[in-house]
């Protein structure tokens, strides 16, 4: 594929790609899981996201090819069911995710605008079906469209900042909220599950760095810009993750975050600053908007890079001839996701994300450690190892049942799996046949 991403788009990209939904949409669930001490869950996050991105950092700079997590685990293990496995664990999260991110966009930002007028699942699927209209074009345009969506979702954020820096010289706001804790049950094991389910759902905010790597092949030099791009974007990213999370506890009650899908959206409407809130709608939604666009271009990425490893059939990595884009791949991918938004809700979307993709990372936090015995002949970056053993061990306990998180994540989890295992058992049976004739 054509190497169109250099340092700069590289680090807009990540940022672009970690930050939208997550902090739109989401802010208000995680509320409802910890209280007012809404900070400490992003807080949290922001750590275990580091330990992870420290492991992908090496990996990728190790072998900067496409398909990430899967190729990470194939050369780790060597066990072709287990690669599938965690590929279609990732493609699934980059698809809950862009569900997600659709169902946000029909919430209540778009209802700022239009007056509840439009039903919200028929909005979503059109969403992801103009998205793949976009990602077809190709990833130049693609990328380009991320770069002007993420300094609009930036320009909100920096929105609520200032609306919280008003409020702190002001005096307003109430400050006792930013330690009050409301999981509940009280104290001791109920406190730390619920703050451990919080942490999990506002993980899902932190997700997108991982998916960086699988643009290795599309971008210049990916050896020596990923460090940079990574660090910087889950650094930039969870600095403002936790400024908004004390602003939005700072000036709205948690219960009122908690029952909005646009929580950032209340954050405005209790700030002393007039900002319209029909402009910070708009910008919600180029926000999330982004989000998906991402989301739907690395899943299909991913599609493509696993068809080259011979993991899928090889038409899933079929590209246009004239765009050079992963044409089967992007079918493929929107499809699943319009079945997604048709069947379930933000919250659920963004746990499910988290999820998946916290067995993943516990599963890559092993494999570097692992790849440690395979030399290769270029110099690239070195995790302390330290790193991914703390890496994978929190992630392992954010993903167990100690996170409190609903029966019904598990069970989406469980059927888009199930779902995977029944695609590599019918691969399995094709290239069987083809070997045979």
């Amino acid at each position: 594929m054509h190497r169109a991403i250099g340092p700069k788009l590289l680090i807009l990209f990540v940022i672009g790609d970690i930050l939208g939904t997550g902090i739109y949409a989401t802010t208000g669930k995680v509320a409802g899981k910890v209280g007012g001490a809404l900070w400490l869950p992003f807080a949290i996050g922001f750590v275990v996201a580091i330990l992870t991105a420290a492991s992908y950092v090496e990996l990728v700079g190790k072998y900067p090819k496409a398909a990430g997590a899967a190729l990470y685990t194939q050369k780790a293990f060597k066990t072709p069911f287990l690669t599938f496995i965690i590929a279609f664990m990732v493609m699934c999260s980059g698809l809950a995710s862009a569900s997600a991110a659709a169902r946000a966009f029909s919430g209540d930002y778009l209802g700022e605008l239009t007056g509840d007028a439009l039903p919200p699942t028929l909005v979503a699927i059109v969403f992801v079906v103009l998205l793949a209209a976009l990602n077809m074009r190709g990833v130049s345009e693609s990328v380009k469209t991320n770069v002007v969506l993420t300094l609009v979702e930036l320009t909100g954020l920096a929105v609520i900042l200032a609306i919280g820096a008003y409020a702190v010289l002001s005096g307003d706001g109430e400050p006792s909220r930013l330690t009050e804790f409301d999981t509940g049950g009280g104290t001791g094991y109920a406190l730390l599950t619920g703050v451990l389910g919080a942490t999990a759902l506002g993980f899902f905010a932190f997700v997108g760095f991982e998916d960086s790597v699988n643009m290795a092949e599309e971008t210049k030099d990916p050896v020596r810009t990923f460090p940079r791009a990574i660090f910087i974007g889950v650094a930039v990213t969870g600095t403002i993750y936790v400024l908004v999370a004390l602003v939005s506890s700072l000036l709205v009650d948690h219960r009122t975050l908690e029952g909005s899908s646009g929580p950032l959206l209340e954050v405005v409407k209790a700030g002393g600053i007039d900002f319209p809130h029909k402009l910070f709608a708009l910008i919600a939604l180029f926000a999330v908007t982004n989000s998906a666009l991402i989301n739907i271009m690395m899943a299909s990425r991913l599609c493509y890079g696993m068809a080259n490893e011979r993991i899928l059939p090889r038409a899933m990595g079929r590209v246009l001839a004239k765009r050079r884009t992963p044409v089967t791949g992007i079918v493929f991918v929107s499809l699943l996701a319009v079945g997604l938004v048709s069947t379930g809700e933000i919250e659920g979307l963004g746990d499910t994300t988290a999820f998946l993709l916290l067995c993943v990372f516990a599963v890559v936090n092993v494999a570097v450690l692992v790849l440690r015995r395979d030399r290769v002949e270029h110099r690239h970056f070195r995790t302390p190892t330290a790193l991914p053993v703390l890496g994978a061990v929190t992630a392992l306990v954010l993903a167990s049942p100690l996170a409190d998180r609903p029966a019904e994540v598990y069970i989406r989890a469980g059927v888009l799996i199930a779902i995977g295992i029944a695609l590599w058992a019918v691969n399995k049976v094709v290239l069987r046949a083809r070997a045979e004739e």
